[in-house]
């Protein structure tokens, strides 16, 4: 029986349609990040699931009950807003005590769970805190943990690291990732973050314009994107495109861009020559150099930026007018070094090549 299952749920205001015909399901103990750029209905889904909004059209089951018109203290849902919400003149044990409060759970039962949220957080020694007194991680962490104070199955965070600067929102991952495990439970987590879809979920699923376009492992949708959208802004730095047009030949269908040309392998028999394309390409892929190995495409490129990130550093080049990125590893010996606007050889294999019709993918490059 699936944790969650969502059935053609919609849901619009006026004449704006939100949400249009979405179709989930979350297995019990996974982590699920809905992945989604700002606008695309990420929080209005989670208004939905926990119960504070009604949908228009379509099912809500939790747990295989269906509760599409149930109240939301009925879900048995925990729940992590995006904002931090603490009440000011609360101490930290009594923020994280209040959803219990509400409830009127005994005082003894009450103290224990507000030990052991705040335990998962690290956070014990703050208990007697206000937050004025915190840090903006140490308010997020009193958030997540009254969110998780709520003993049940299924807990939904709705972007809750949302504002945070890098380093914090990588330790705070870290502490999700960690309480999830031990709690062995079912999340569900909004974000239009790539890095935090990437190293959170077990599976990620991506809405795109109020439907969910794809679901998958971080894995699968990084190397299989059937999506350009997917490709584009799940991955970080984001995919290289390209425009390319369809060309029949003599062995089969080419693609044909301004700088690469490479068969096209495929399933689909509809597709006809002429068709206009996008060519997806990740940064790793390109690679900088003075020879490559056989089969490898090559091109001139003019360096343009670079970005040392330490380990790793991005570099925008200029390959035949088109701007495209590539990463270089500085464990990587084979990589060059490079200065601005130096001319350079780029290279790629046809096979990292993915293509790309109306959005959707209809295969990879091949050698010719």
């Amino acid at each position: 029986m699936s944790a969650i299952e969502l059935r053609n749920l919609a849901k619009g205001y006026g004449r704006n349609a939100v949400l249009r015909d979405v179709n989930l399901t979350v297995e019990p103990g996974s982590f699920l990040v809905v992945f989604g750029l700002p606008v695309s209905g990420k929080s209005v889904l989670v208004r939905l699931l926990t119960g504070l909004e009604t949908p228009d059209a379509g099912q809500i089951l939790l747990r295989g009950v269906d509760v599409t018109h149930s109240s939301a203290g009925d879900r048995n849902i925990g729940y992590v807003p995006q904002s931090f919400a603490l009440y000011p003149h609360f101490t930290v044990s009594e923020n994280i005590s209040y959803p219990l409060d509400l409830a009127k759970v005994p005082k003894a039962e009450s103290e224990a769970e507000v030990q052991r949220a705040a335990s998962l957080l690290g956070i014990q020694d703050l208990l007697d805190r206000r937050p004025d007194q915190l840090s903006g991680g140490q308010k997020q962490r009193v958030a997540i943990a009254r969110g998780l104070v709520k003993r049940t199955d299924i807990y939904v965070l709705d972007d809750p690291l949302v504002g945070l600067d890098f380093k914090l929102r990588e330790r705070l991952i870290d502490d999700l990732k960690r309480t999830q495990e031990l709690l062995k439970v079912t999340f569900v987590y909004t974000t239009s973050d790539a890095v935090e879809s990437m190293m959170l979920a077990s599976s990620i699923a991506v809405l795109d314009g109020g439907e969910i376009v794809e679901v998958g492992s971080p894995e699968q949708l990084y190397l299989q994107p059937q999506t350009a959208q997917t490709m584009r802004n799940v991955a970080f730095p984001q995919a290289n495109f390209m425009s390319g047009k369809l060309v029949r030949e003599d062995r089969g269908l080419v693609v044909d861009t301004s700088i690469f040309q490479s068969a096209l392998q495929t399933d689909h028999r509809d597709l006809a020559a002429g068709a206009e394309v996008q060519v997806g390409i990740r940064p790793e892929h390109l690679r900088l150099g003075k020879s490559f190995p056989a089969g490898v495409m090559t091109h001139p490129a003019k360096v343009l930026l670079s970005e040392d990130l330490g380990g790793e550093e991005i570099v925008y080049l200029d390959v035949g007018g088109v701007q495209l990125a590539t990463v270089l590893r500085s464990d990587d010996q084979s990589q060059q070094h490079v200065e601005i606007d130096q001319m350079v050889s780029v290279g790629v294999l046809p096979s990292d090549l993915i293509v790309f019709l109306d959005g959707r993918r209809v295969g990879n490059g091949a050698a010719i």
